[in-house]
């Protein structure tokens, strides 16, 4: 039985070419029932009352030869800053055709400002959609008029026949009177490919991604936003398997784990857990149609918190910021932004690491409990990892020696079912990664404010290909995914702020094959999205969507409200 019937990245533009398409639909809004046209239940973002400085980065922009746009960046002289929030937007659409999902991401300088990937079209449907981002933090960047460039890998070469076109611009809020600056990044740095960015591809577990820099002498904040973006080899990682049974079960290698690792000066400072993003064309492209999977076009760094450290990044020496990606089997994309926030009170910080139990790397569990017989295969493949470490620090400020301990446990597992004769391959994943997150921040006669964050990225996937008696094959596939974020800060056991974020979506499709593997089409497709986000201000949203036979069927009214 063909492995690549389940992965279908191979078999893209004969599945465009075959395909039974559902007819075109142009729409006015985001939300038309009927429509093929890509849509997601995600929100915008959030706006300020004031009225923004709107810079154009650039317009009608066409990738087409792995060409990138490049253009020039000068702040908006009538809102000079500070500003109350930063917003990039960004609207990009394809030509009905043959293409397949592309990798997209923008730079300020060395800086990157978006990453996600593209939706891919069909014969009849150009897709077109809308990315905002909040930049507010990256405020810093923006005072200095510097180039820039925007990356669409796209070819038209070889039967490909769909453009991308993109354009950007990013709006400035100007303060309310009487309104203070939100705190921000003072310096933004970058871990990239050069000074007019770029992503870089780590193809082992040793390879790194590294920054080199001379930081300001008063840091008293330090994250670290982390992608890590799984390419060629590594794109389908989650259903990668133990090397000793990759060939008997058509699978990938290093097993499902893999885990973002951060260092300072080569001594570990934090873990990034890897999102199982799956891309549009990924497994069966109609599954995407018209709802792709949870942050596919527009991904969600992970912050990493390296507070503990402000006091070594600030004695004046050079120090390297370095991730890698642990099992990494060729490749993984990624970048970095430092970002640092200075003592407004004072031209030196001092001060030192205290505890580190954080393991250079993780020691994963696999267990094998497969029946291998000459006719058949079944049985499960298990990967589990789980650590817990602390990291703490103190900072000399202006305002006092401020220590902060940061303890996590990161735990991981990806329970694998197989059954495999001549007639089925079936591969059932479920996967579950969790960040349980604590902060204490405490400073003699202040009490202590503690900091939770609680992520959770399951993923379920099932994956069941079975050749019928007349010879055909039909592969049908069920996703479920999910984003979820709940954060609190609490201070003398007072709750003073929380939050939670759940983004999910469910995919369910069946592609049909004839007995010598051309596509005939698909059947039974459905999907729904499912975005809910509140928090103690009062600040809520609610967004449900749902598809059938790849358009738009209902969404919830909330979702334009």
């Amino acid at each position: 039985m063909p492995r690549t019937a389940r992965l279908a990245r191979n078999i893209f533009p004969l599945l465009l070419l075959t395909a039974v398409l559902v007819p075109f639909a142009s729409a006015s809004g985001p939300y038309v029932i009927g429509s093929p046209n890509t849509v997601t239940a995600d929100p915008l973002v959030p706006r300020p009352a004031t009225t923004p400085c709107i810079v154009q980065l650039f317009s009608g922009a066409q990738f087409t030869d792995f060409n990138v746009e490049n253009f020039t960046y000068s702040p908006p002289a009538a809102c000079p800053g500070p500003w109350a929030k930063v917003v990039l937007e960004s609207d990009i659409n394809l030509n009905a055709g043959i293409q397949y999902d592309r990798t997209a991401n923008y730079w300020l300088g060395p800086v990157n400002i978006y990453f996600g990937t593209t939706a891919e079209p069909n014969p009849a449907n150009g897709p077109s959609w809308h990315i905002e981002n909040d930049l507010t933090d990256y405020s810093s960047i923006f005072y200095t008029a510097q180039s820039g460039q925007a990356d669409i890998g796209n070819t038209l070469c070889c039967g490909l026949t769909s453009t991308i076109f993109a354009s950007a611009t990013l709006e400035f809020y100007p303060l309310a009177e009487r309104q203070a600056a939100p705190i921000s990044a003072n310096v933004v740095l970058p871990l990239s490919a050069g000074p007019s960015g770029g992503t870089v591809s780590l193809g082992s577990t040793s390879s790194t991604l590294s920054g080199t820099f001379t930081m300001p002498t008063n840091v008293q904040n330090a994250y670290l936003d982390v992608y890590a973006q799984s390419q060629s080899a590594d794109e389908f990682w989650y259903t990668c398997v133990p090397n000793d049974v990759a060939t008997e079960l058509e699978s990938c290698t290093n097993t499902g784990f893999r885990e973002t690792e951060i260092t300072i000066d080569g001594q570990p400072a934090g873990v990034a857990p890897v999102y199982p993003w799956i891309f549009t064309g990924g497994i069966d492209p109609y599954l995407w149609f018209p709802i792709p999977g949870v942050q596919t076009l527009n991904f969600t760094p992970y912050r990493v918190n390296l507070t503990p450290f402000a006091g070594l990044l600030s004695n004046g020496q050079q120090h390297t910021v370095s991730l890698s990606v642990f099992n990494a089997d060729n490749y993984f994309s990624a970048t970095a932004s430092l970002l640092l926030y200075t003592d407004p009170g004072g031209a030196q910080t001092t001060g030192a690491v205290t505890q580190n139990t954080l393991a250079a790397a993780p020691s994963p569990v696999v267990t094998e409990n497969l029946n291998s017989q000459p006719t058949f295969i079944d049985g499960s493949v298990d990967v589990s990892s789980k650590r817990s470490f602390a990291i703490s620090g103190y900072v000399n400020t202006s305002h006092g020696t401020v220590t902060t301990k940061v303890s996590q446990t990161v735990n991981f597992y990806n329970n694998q079912y197989f059954d495999i004769n001549a007639t089925k391959y079936v591969q059932n994943i479920k996967l579950g990664s969790t960040v349980t997150s604590n902060t204490t921040v405490s400073q003699k006669g202040v009490a202590n404010i503690v900091y939770n964050q609680d992520y959770s990225f399951p993923l379920v996937l099932d994956i069941n290909e079975v050749t019928l008696p007349d010879g055909d094959v039909n592969q049908t596939t069920t996703a479920d995914q999910t984003y979820q974020l709940t954060t609190s800060t609490k201070q003398s056991g007072v709750i003073l702020y929380n939050s939670t974020l759940e983004n999910t979506a469910q995919h369910v499709d069946t592609l049909e094959f004839d007995s010598s593997f051309n596509l005939i089409g698909n059947t039974g497709q459905s999907s729904a999205q499912q975005y809910n986000s509140f928090d103690s201000t009062g600040a809520a949203y609610l967004c449900d969507i749902s598809a059938a036979a790849n358009v738009l069927t209902a969404f919830s009214p909330s979702c334009t409200q």
